[in-house]
This record gives structure tokens, C-alpha cells and sequence, in this order.
């Protein structure tokens, strides 16, 4: 790492924006699931979302440059190439889910859905999930529960608990209490929000629950939560900026492992492969309602570009089958991990889906006690041994594995090699102190 581009970053983009690990990663090149750093040291990638079919593809960046030096210009035009994008994007979804606005971050489709959802009910209510993160508007960072935010929960906001259904039953509840104790909550926070006259206007879900930790939740708790928002007047939101495009591997959006349709679907990281690309699909009734109401356009949002990109993005998806590859590498991963760590009483077990998975680290056989500072320690560890990942979850005890889908067999031991590793470092080091 450089000690000086440190010191310039801390003089220009100053100190409190984050960076991983206690020796930052200087990269200087990617390709694949491979990054380089300025030392020449490779790492496998076992962390980023946005690099969706992997970093640097030859067919996405040769999309980009023909088309920007083709043309590039604003949405109050007419061009073959976002028509085309929208149609094949729009592609992917059930009937009904047939309009698509576009946007160039995750943030503006979640605050652009909150507007759509606000003006239709005619409320201003909005339900969250009690550790989640959406964005990065004022909006939505008093509707944060998951990151450090000054402004705190809006007055308009309530967030409910997304039950563990591994944890409970690890202390031996049962699986139907539990779903319906935590649908109480949102009944709850439905009453409050309609007593203090701020109505129900959406509540917003990101269907793999990551930042609460990839929980496995109850059978129904999902479609509970969308019933009694609907019945009380509001719409559901659909955040897939972390689950989409085919990362669950059993389907092509999250939200389809339920049976559930949102009213609006939110997209963004992974759809342009690392160029600023999102979106909010809906209905032609709430986009007919919303659009006769408001002239919104978004200058750099579906340009040309950045359709060329994203319409690349779909085809190697297609091409490269990296939606069963999900599948496949998902499950060998699972299993191989699910091995590593059956050998440690103090490791949960393997969760999520797809090529989205971690599990947790207690300090206690037992596993009532989560261990921040062994996760954090383990993620370190995982580094020097040549592979990036993080951690997650309302304590930061759940090691956090989201390769790219570009991933290959091949690559897999190198993966679990690493982790197994480090792990075995981390707790040898312990025993020492």
C-alpha cells in the first residue's frame, strides 16, 4: 500500500470515508474474479456484487467503448439502444412488472420508488427492516437501520425484526411462533404509523436480508409482511440491488424465491457490471399515475452508454449461463464450507443462497454469544491469505462471501482453502493469549 495515496486521499476525500482493512488494498487492475494490487499480489475476489460477470469483461467493455464513441446523449431523445435495453431488461419480469424508469444508483431508484409509493397512497408511513440499509438520500437515511446515520429514524419510519429461523430453532422455538411473534411487530409498527396519521405508504424489503446478517426467515413471514402492508393501503418495494440478476442462482430476482410480485422492483450495483446503472420497474398503472403528475427525467440516467453496457450485461448472464452457474458453484461452495465449518462447535451454520452465503462466529460452542472482534480477525486473515471478503450483520459476526458470477470451478478450493486457513490461524492466535 501506498503511504503516500493514503495521506492524499485523507487531504482530499478526507478520513471518514471507509476503507477495507486495517492495510488498505491498493488495485490497480482486475479481470475476472482476479484483482491486482500495485505490489503485483493477486486476490480473488469473494466480495463484490458489482462486478456482476466478473471485472473487466472483454464483451461489456467493448459494448461501453463502441457506443461512447458512437453516441451518448440524454433520454429526451430518441435512441434505439435504451428502447432496446428497456425491452429486454423489462424481459426478465412477470407480466404486469412492465415499466421502467431508469436511474444511476441504488439510492435514487429506492428514493424515486418512496416518491412513486408516497403519491399513490397519499401517505407517508414507510416500514424498514430493523438492520437494512437502502441508500444514501436524506430520505432514505432517515430510514436507515443498518448503518451509522446522524439524522436518526424519521418520525415517518418504523422498523420491524427480521426473525432467524436458525437461531430460534437453535434454542428450540418453534418455527410457526416465530413467524407469527415477529408479523405482531409489524402489525405494531402498521397501528402506530396509522395512529400518529402517517398512513402506510410502502414498506421496502431486500429479499436476501444481507446486511441483517442472511438470515433464513419462517415460511410466510415474507408474504405476511406484504398482506398486511397491502391491506393497509400501502405498496411493497422490492430492493433487488443485492439479490438480482441471478445471484440466488434459483432465480433470476430474489423476490421470486417467495411468493410474492412487489409493486416496484429496485436495481442497481451489479445491472452495469460497475457502471453507474439502476433502475425502478413497476406497473404501467403507478408509472401512467406518477408520470401524469410529475415531469421527471434524469439527465445521465439510461443513456445510450449506459444501455449499450447494460444490455451487454443480460447477454453474457445468458451466454456464460451464469445463472445455473450460481446454482452449481452455490451449492459445492455450501457444502464445502458447511464442512470446514462443522469442525468448529463456535461456527453457525452455512447460510444464504446461491453465490450469496456466510455464516456466523461465536465466541461459545453454545452460540449465544456473538464474536465481532474474531470475525473482523478472520477477514484480515482471509486477506493475507490472498482472497477479499467482509462481514456482516447487526454485531458484524457473519462472514460475508459474494464472489462475482463469473467465479469458476477451479477457483473454489482456492476459496475455501483460504478460509479454512485463516480460520485455523485466527484460533491459534487465540489460544495463545
Amino acid at each position: 500500500m501506498s503511504t503516500d495515496l493514503l495521506a492524499r486521499r485523507f487531504a482530499t476525500i478526507g478520513r471518514h470515508s471507509p476503507l477495507f482493512y486495517d492495510e488498505p488494498v491498493h488495485l490497480v487492475s482486475g479481470s475476472g474474479v482476479w484483482l491486482t494490487d500495485d505490489r503485483g499480489r493477486r486476490y480473488l475476489d469473494a466480495y463484490n456484487n458489482v462486478p456482476h460477470v466478473g471485472h473487466a469483461h472483454a464483451r461489456v467493455v467493448e459494448a461501453m467503448c463502441r457506443q461512447a464513441a458512437t453516441l451518448n446523449i440524454h433520454t429526451r431523445y430518441l435512441n434505439e439502444r435504451v428502447v432496446e435495453y428497456a425491452e429486454a431488461l423489462l424481459g426478465r419480469f412477470e407480466r404486469g412488472l412492465d415499466r421502467v424508469l431508469f436511474t444511476n444508483s441504488g439510492s435514487e431508484a429506492n428514493e424515486l420508488a418512496f416518491r412513486i409509493a408516497m403519491q399513490h397512497t397519499a401517505a407517508s408511513g414507510i416500514l424498514v427492516t430493523d438492520y437494512s440499509y437502502h441508500g444514501n438520500t436524506s430520505l432514505l437515511a432517515g430510514a436507515t437501520t443498518g448503518l451509522r446515520t446522524h439524522e436518526g429514524l424519521a418520525p415517518n419510519v418504523r422498523a420491524f425484526a427480521v426473525p432467524d429461523l436458525d437461531a430460534a430453532v437453535h434454542r428450540g422455538a418453534d418455527p410457526v411462533q416465530v413467524r407469527d411473534e415477529a408479523l405482531q411487530q409489524v402489525d405494531r409498527a402498521i397501528a402506530e404509523l396509522q395512529r400518529e396519521r402517517h398512513g402506510v405508504a410502502a414498506v421496502i424489503l431486500e429479499s436476501i436480508f444481507s446486511t441483517e446478517g442472511l438470515p433464513r426467515v419462517p415460511e410466510g413471514f415474507v408474504e405476511g409482511v406484504a398482506e398486511r402492508v397491502r391491506d393497509a393501503g400501502g405498496l411493497v418495494i422490492g430492493d433487488e440491488v443485492q439479490a438480482g440478476l441471478g445471484r440466488t442462482g434459483r432465480t433470476f430476482w430474489g423476490y421470486q424465491r417467495y411468493a410474492l410480485t412487489p409493486d416496484l422492483v429496485t436495481l442497481g450495483k451489479p445491472l452495469g457490471n460497475g457502471h453507474p446503472l439502476a433502475a425502478v420497474v413497476t406497473t404501467p398503472d403507478l408509472l401512467e399515475e406518477f408520470g401524469s403528475r410529475n415531469e421527471y427525467f434524469n439527465t445521465f440516467a439510461g443513456n445510450p452508454v449506459s444501455s449499450a453496457v447494460g444490455l451487454k450485461v443480460l447477454h453474457v448472464i445468458d451466454d456464460e449461463e451464469l445463472v445455473p452457474r450460481a446454482q452449481r458453484l452455490g451449492e459445492r461452495i455450501r457444502t464445502d464450507l458447511s464442512a470446514l465449518t462443522s469442525r468448529y462447535p463456535e461456527l453457525g451454520p452455512v447460510k444464504g443462497d446461491g453465490l450469496f452465503f456466510g455464516f456466523s462466529v461465536f465466541t461459545d460452542a453454545e452460540q449465544t454469544r456473538p464474536d465481532a472482534a474474531r470475525t473482523r480477525s478472520i477477514v484480515e486473515a482471509v486477506k493475507e491469505e490472498g482472497v477479499l471478503l467482509s462481514r456482516i450483520g447487526p454485531t458484524g459476526s457473519v462472514l460475508k462471501i459474494r464472489p462475482p458470477l463469473a467465479i469458476q470451478d477451479e477457483e473454489v478450493p482456492i476459496l475455501i482453502d483460504a478460509i479454512g486457513s485463516a480460520i485455523a490461524r485466527v484460533r491459534d492466535a487465540d489460544a495463545t493469549l
